[in-house]
């Protein structure tokens, strides 16, 4: 039995709420306690981050699916695991639980709830990286999907965890947590100028990804479907 949409919508604002605050409050305590050592900043936020989201996954995932990006949900109705009515409402629950996320971790730290970023993030290869990082994540959870569906959190959780290592670009792959980190002057930022090229890149990397399985497994582009509630 399906959750009702709300319900779903809750689970999707809640989620990405904690995922943000996850991404950016470890981000701040890894750079403050890392006293200019950026590898080792880096490695507490990639860490953490995993972590969070192998948990997050699990929580949320039997409720909404835990899509968490508005790239899995676009991706998801493509591929009909969801009704498109329902796709909106998905991805304004994740952009808002982003920028609520971003504003309760800034405020865990002193920091303003919102201050444009001044992290730069352009270029070719920035672009590119975010183009793989996304198409690795959408592989990630198509291919899970289909022949190991309890193992996505994990799966999902240590290929973030790499992403951030391998990739140019430090793995965003998630529209929803790229804008919202524009809003946050801290080590996870991305300066606002640098926004759409991400975003652009993302949808390339999650459509060809999409467009792949579709051809290798149709069966597997159904998307992190919730499991049964309990009825008791």
């Amino acid at each position: 039995m399906k959750a009702p949409l709300a319900h779903r919508a809750v689970a999707e604002f809640v989620g990405t709420l904690l995922l943000l605050a996850a991404v950016v409050g470890s981000g701040i305590m890894g750079e403050r306690l890392a006293t200019g050592n950026v590898a080792l900043a880096l490695l507490a936020n990639s860490v953490a981050t995993g972590c969070a989201l192998v948990a997050i996954l699990l929580a949320f995932g039997p409720i909404s699916g835990a899509h968490l990006n508005p790239t899995v949900t676009l991706a998801d109705a493509w591929g009909k695991g969801l009704p498109w009515r329902e796709t909106p409402v998905y991805i304004v629950a994740q952009l808002a639980g982003a920028f609520a996320g971003v504003a309760l971790a800034n405020m865990m730290f002193g920091i303003p709830a919102f201050t444009p970023s001044t992290h730069v993030r352009a270029g070719a290869g920035q672009l590119l990286g975010e183009c793989v990082a996304t198409f690795g994540l959408l592989s990630t959870i198509w291919g899970s999907v289909r022949y190991r569906p309890s193992s996505v959190p994990f799966a999902v959780g240590a290929y973030i965890t790499a992403a951030y290592w391998f990739t140019s670009s430090t793995s965003f792959a998630n529209p929803a947590v790229t804008v919202a980190r524009s809003m946050t002057d801290t080590f996870s930022g991305i300066r606002p100028a640098d926004v759409t090229g991400f975003i652009l890149a993302q949808a390339a990397g999650a459509s060809m990804a999409t467009a792949v399985f579709l051809w290798l497994a149709p069966t597997a582009v159904r998307g992190p479907a919730p499991e049964p509630l309990d009825p008791s």
